[in-house]
């Protein structure tokens, strides 16, 4: 292990006290500089880490096409050289890890692409082009069969008969057209394969009562899979992979756009499609989008499998497919919150 440098106890910011407590050494031993026992002591590696928690992490901005764009970075050629203007709190914790480990911080610019500047999005955000890009989806997007061996899971919160099954197929018609794939013209059931995604896409609050439908297919079903990573030789700029990630990491701004994929990829004669859930980006702790050396990760070959792993898929059946006896019940369970966990990140107020 290398030398203890620092303890948590020397940072007068909370969010950096109770960050460098988490990640810091459990060690009975004075501070080398505060001189304290109680506090969590750091290594050079480990005030490193506090760092890029606090001021990377904790200044990432996330609005409309916005991935992985920390406003402050750091690295030690701008050692002494610091020029981010920071609350008057933070400024005497700010000098201490620049002296500590010979790094400076400064404004980070974001790759454009990041921001929505992807040549296949701008296209389906122009209605005159949408159509161009929908067909490249159809055609390079791979088949999911989901067979008749497969279990589905389908949550609902407060529903007025749990115990009758037409609560657990696509909603009635007047609440279609309010979420990310239904429109007036196409009903769809959103489901899961996986039970803690189910929770978060329905926003469920304690108060709620929860019944949980565990579904089988009565035949297999051909679903498109935009969960993929799909092969691309071409820039971040030109991926298609990129564009339809954006969407569906994004809110109600792209709500347009994904709903009328649904009914186009509905027409060419799919039961349903599999697309990744907003969630992934919370429940694995990674950014799908995340970049290296200015690309993105999933471009980069030796990294697909890991990203690919960190995708949680979300189901779109099309239709009322309990009604139509596509899909069959097999139970229905009351579900109840057992335990909560927030897993939070500090940052900075002000840069």
């Amino acid at each position: 292990m290398s030398e203890l440098i620092l303890c948590s106890n020397c940072f007068k910011d909370q969010g950096l006290r109770l960050t460098a407590f988490n990640i810091g050494i459990d060690k009975n031993s004075f501070c080398p500089r505060c001189k304290t026992k109680n506090g969590r002591k750091l290594n050079k590696e480990l005030v490193e880490k506090l760092a890029y928690s606090f001021f990377v992490r904790g200044t990432d901005v996330h609005h409309i096409y916005l991935y992985d764009a920390p406003v402050i970075q750091f690295n030690e050629q701008h050692y002494k050289k610091s020029n981010i203007d920071v609350s008057k709190w933070l400024k005497d914790d700010i000098k201490l890890i620049e002296k500590a480990i010979k790094v400076g911080f400064f404004y980070n610019t974001p790759s454009t692409w990041k921001v929505g500047e992807v040549e296949p999005l701008k296209k389906l955000e122009s209605e005159s082009e949408r159509h161009e890009i929908v067909n490249r989806i159809l055609k390079e997007y791979p088949e999911r069969i989901l067979s008749k061996k497969e279990i589905i899971y389908r949550l609902r919160k407060n529903p007025t008969n749990p115990s009758n099954f037409d609560e657990y197929d696509s909603p009635p018609s007047e609440y279609l057209g309010g979420n990310r794939l239904d429109s007036i013209n196409l009903p769809i059931m959103y489901a899961s394969q996986d039970l803690e995604i189910c929770v978060h896409e329905c926003r469920v609050t304690v108060e709620d009562k929860l019944f949980l439908a565990t579904l089988y297919p009565k035949r297999d079903l051909k679903l498109l899979d935009l969960s993929k990573i799909i092969d691309e030789d071409v820039t971040d700029f030109e991926s298609l992979d990129i564009a339809v990630n954006m969407l569906f990491f994004t809110g109600k701004n792209t709500y347009e756009i994904t709903r009328e994929i649904a009914l186009i990829v509905n027409q060419a004669g799919f039961d349903g499609l599999v697309y990744p859930s907003f969630f992934s980006l919370f429940r694995s702790k990674a950014n799908h989008l995340d970049s290296m050396c200015g690309k993105s990760v999933p471009s980069i070959s030796l990294f697909k499998a890991h990203t690919k792993s960190q995708i949680i898929q979300n189901v779109a059946l099309f239709g009322r497919p309990i009604k139509e006896k596509i899909i069959a019940v097999k139970c229905i369970n009351q579900v109840l919150l057992n335990k909560i966990i927030y897993d939070v990140l500090f940052g900075p107020i002000d840069y």
